[in-house]
């Protein structure tokens, strides 16, 4: 009895913290992170500004769970990307042009997700940091892979995961993707993903 009652409480927990991020989401989309308070959430929701402190600390709180769900959406990508058919250097081109699009079309697109994304790089929030460990680790079974099949040198697939990722930031880092969009005078993604695939290469 009191382990049904425990898991209806926390189905009706899921719900309601459900329930805050898609409209903190729509919100943060809409009016941007700056002008969105906790109290905009509370009234669209038609709840207490102290019930919405039930299940989160802060504005902070809030927008650090709306970015982990986003990146968690970009993560998906990266895995189906990286599990995908092909040898190692197809996979790593298939991931990198699926990264940049989805940089492009989520954050760029629209002002004002770019700007929520902005604040959580700039104050180097530990969901960007997992984010950025766990495509790496990705990216170092597909190299490793890579190295097993013959198709790329000997080499640490951890530290050559660490390389290949700095060597494509600008495709994959929203304010950098934004700042070279219309450079004439930068290297194209085409051009930069085959270049860093090939230093993977014997």
């Amino acid at each position: 009895m009191s382990d049904t009652l425990d898991t209806t409480a926390d189905l009706v927990r899921q719900e309601n913290v459900a329930r805050i991020l898609d409209c903190a989401e729509r919100l943060f989309r809409h009016y941007g992170y700056g002008k969105t308070n906790v109290a905009d959430i509370a009234r669209e929701l038609g709840m207490s500004t102290a019930n919405i402190y039930r299940f989160f600390a802060s504005k902070v709180e809030i927008h650090q769970a709306v970015c982990g769900r986003m990146l968690a959406t970009c993560y998906q990508l990266t895995y189906d990307a990286c599990h995908g058919p092909g040898t190692a250097s197809e996979k790593l081109r298939r991931y990198v042009q699926t990264h940049y699009q989805w940089t492009r079309d989520t954050m760029l697109d629209q002002e004002k997700v770019h700007e929520m994304v902005v604040v959580a790089i700039e104050r180097d929030w530990h969901v960007i940091e997992k984010h950025i460990d766990r495509i790496r680790g990705l990216v170092a079974e597909v190299i490793s892979d890579g190295i097993a099949t013959g198709e790329f040198a000997d080499q640490d697939p951890e530290v050559a995961s660490r390389c290949f990722s700095a060597a494509i930031i600008t495709l994959c880092h929203p304010q950098m993707v934004a700042q070279c969009l219309a450079k004439k005078n930068r290297a194209m993604p085409d051009e930069l993903i085959e270049f860093a695939i090939r230093a993977l290469k014997k």
